[in-house]
């Protein structure tokens, strides 16, 4: 046998727990992504999904992708740097540099390849990652590839960044890269004081707003908008795939750093431009996030409705202030099983287990979106109370 065979052979975690009917992942959906979906037949209420708005569906969206395709083609053959940039593609970033409040915008396929882009574009040999401990895979992932020193600080720890940049040599980069909406606890980024000790420590700040576009900010414009802080943070990164409907993603800055980063970036250089789909569901998604307040202002009294709720039902869930509520379990089994008794119950939800947390965190990942009612998250809550209290997950 092969090395290559005999390690993954060894693999059969996942095995097990399909025997066992408790496998959680790669769930199969047969309908639109709605607040109600199909699985096999079943209709399963849906607070899983990162549609924060709800647009996935929306008509206008729809129509918007299917003209690009008339127009454009399914794709377009080639990256950003040589054939595939197109008049969309240049629109779009007009559009959403004006939409976060920056000179220029740059956009990727994905949002993964904005932060294993830009990073290592941008921070180099001799200079300083400084990276909160819970921030996304991909920005970990970023650090691995950039010859920078990387330094982890305690998730929303001040003092703790401080320390670290305290270790920085004072005439090199010094890049902070934080999630603004955390995409597992539902907490949202202290910013002003990481721009506050920046500003001490002359260092750059990089958002993550992933899961803060459509949500936090004037008119959803994310995490600095939020705080009133969008001169002072850097470079602004988002992705399509949340609250815009659509897949890819962005990074947004001054006009000279947007240069650099299309010339050394090589996720950009060397993968696939966006599709005229994809870049014409986003532009129909900032029209009607501008045209349709009322989505953002509902997923907000949604979100404070359902938080006091579960709080009020005895379950921990953390320090979440987003329409991202984690449900702390703190077993791994138990999440597994829970998990497998809601989905039986009607309610498809996530389980977030080891490696992606620590195994005393494993938890339920409840998310809301615009489109849900209030009956269908009382469904919800009703099940988790009964099922929780079968479990003894809570008193």
């Amino acid at each position: 046998m092969r090395f290559l065979q005999q390690k993954t052979s060894r693999y059969t975690e996942p095995r097990k727990v399909e025997e066992m009917g408790l496998y959680p992942f790669f769930r199969v959906i047969d309908s639109e992504q709605e607040t109600v979906v199909s699985m096999n037949g079943k209709k399963v209420l849906m607070f899983g999904s990162n549609s924060y708005l709800g647009l996935t569906t929306h008509p206008l969206i729809k129509e918007a992708s299917i003209a690009a395709i008339r127009k454009y083609g399914s794709g377009c053959a080639g990256s950003r740097f040589l054939n595939g940039t197109l008049d969309i593609h240049i629109e779009l970033e007009h559009r959403l540099a004006e939409f976060v409040g920056k000179e220029a915008s740059l956009v990727y396929s994905t949002g993964f390849q904005v932060n294993i882009g830009v990073i290592p574009a941008v921070a180099n040999r001799n200079d300083y990652i400084l990276i909160d401990e819970l921030n996304h895979a991909s920005i970990i992932e970023a650090t691995r590839l950039s010859f920078a020193r990387v330094l982890k600080f305690r998730h929303n720890n001040m003092e703790s960044l401080e320390k670290m940049l305290k270790q920085c040599k004072s005439d090199r980069i010094k890049l902070i890269v934080v999630d603004g909406v955390f995409s597992m606890d539902g907490d949202i980024a202290n910013l002003p004081e990481i721009v506050r000790l920046a500003e001490l420590y002359n260092a750059t700040v990089m958002v993550d707003d992933a899961h803060a576009l459509g949500i936090l900010g004037p008119q959803g414009a994310g995490t600095a908008a939020h705080f009133g802080l969008t001169g002072q943070v850097d470079l602004i990164m988002g992705t399509f795939s949340k609250s815009l409907a659509s897949i890819g993603g962005f990074i947004a800055s001054d006009h000279d750093t947007i240069s650099y980063i299309k010339h050394h970036s090589r996720s950009l250089i060397f993968s696939a431009s966006i599709t005229p789909a994809s870049a014409a569901s986003v532009l129909a998604a900032l029209d009607i996030i501008r045209q349709e307040p009322e989505r953002i202002e509902n997923l907000w009294s949604l979100t404070h409705y359902t938080i006091d709720r579960f709080r009020e039902l005895g379950f921990d869930i953390g320090h979440t202030v987003t329409p991202i509520i984690p449900v702390l379990v703190r077993d791994t089994m138990k999440t597994l099983i829970f998990t497998r008794m809601l989905q039986d119950d009607g309610i498809f939800v996530n389980p977030v287990i080891a490696p992606a947390v620590n195994k005393n965190a494993a938890m339920i990942r409840f998310s809301l979106m615009a489109t849900h009612t209030k009956e269908q998250v009382d469904k919800a809550l009703d099940s988790f109370y009964r099922l929780g209290k079968k479990l003894e997950i809570i008193p």
